[in-house]
């Protein structure tokens, strides 16, 4: 009889163990699925298109790690508290893309003391001619030589002309040492906009997420393109002599305000020429499996 009651007291021991193990576990879990994610947009003074690449998923079920890639646009203009967010960040390195004539206009890059960095310079065939019309058009308000059509036809270009610049973006990601890294143009739209496709088709993030987070860019841009159009729109007025209700600004408003069609244009151009994303980064690219995969393994989790 004493020993039926101390293994039924036992058995109620371990199951009142388990029920509590079972509850912390619970817990744990409803804990992790609450748990937020950090901030994809990072709020700059200087720059409102700062953001974080990672949390993204990949078709295979993995995630892209976050605080490890970013993409932005351009920096001179970043405060001292900016600056001290990227010492927060642990930022190590900074790839840009501008054109020596636009670092000469807009200035150099505010970082934190011995940030490493990478000039990935865009200007081989047509891009630095068309850099060059779009800073001009930026100057004088007059958008005449930069129509609808350019938005998706730029990203074409931009697949073919900076491959180099493009293939040594994955690489500058591969290396732990690099990271965090920060890549960057103008408004961080078309050159780090398909840079940013590049990298996480890459990695096997779905074209409809890459899509996505190409269109991020007016969500983070939303007040400064309100405020730079009315600039623009001001300036072709002046220059015009009319008023400013009479401006056109059908183009203006095309390169400011993203459509997907424009990123998918770069899809196309990589299926048409390799016949997929994954051949041009093989073979457009020359990115070897090996390295591939450790991108890969280095970028996601």
């Amino acid at each position: 009889m004493k020993k039926q009651a101390i293994t039924i007291t036992l058995h109620v021991l371990l199951s009142a163990i388990a029920l509590v193990s079972a509850g912390c576990n619970k817990k744990a879990e409803s804990s992790a699925e609450t748990k937020p994610s950090p901030s994809r947009i990072i709020k700059l003074d200087g720059q409102s298109n700062f953001r974080d690449l990672g949390g993204y998923q990949t078709s295979d079920g993995k995630t892209v790690k976050w605080r490890q890639v970013f993409r932005s646009g351009e920096l001179p203009k970043l405060s001292d508290g900016d600056v001290a967010k990227l010492e927060e960040l642990e930022i190590r390195t900074v790839i840009n893309f501008l054109t020596k004539a636009e670092i000469t206009q807009r200035g150099e890059d505010r970082l934190p003391d011995g940030t490493n960095t990478v000039a990935l310079t865009m200007e081989a065939g047509d891009l630095g001619e068309l850099a060059a019309v779009v800073l001009e058009a930026r100057t004088t308000g007059d958008f005449s030589a930069v129509p609808p059509e350019l938005n998706p036809d730029l990203h074409r270009r931009l697949m073919e002309e900076a491959k180099q610049q493009y293939a040594a973006l994955l690489r500058e990601a591969i290396a732990p040492t690099n990271r965090p890294l920060v890549f960057h143009c103008s408004h961080g739209i078309h050159r780090t906009g398909t840079g940013a496709a590049i990298l996480l088709s890459a990695l096997g993030v779905p074209w409809e997420t890459v899509r996505k987070d190409y269109l991020i860019s007016n969500q983070a841009r939303a007040e400064e393109n309100t405020k730079r159009l009315g600039q623009l729109k001001a300036l072709h007025a002046k220059n015009l002599s009319i008023p400013i209700e009479d401006v056109d600004s059908t183009n203006m408003e095309a390169f400011y305000l993203l459509e997907g069609a424009y990123i998918d244009a770069a899809l196309e151009a990589a299926v048409e020429k390799y016949g997929s994303m994954e051949a041009y980064i093989r073979d457009g690219l020359g990115i070897t499996d090996a390295e591939l995969n450790e991108l890969r393994q280095q970028l996601l989790e």
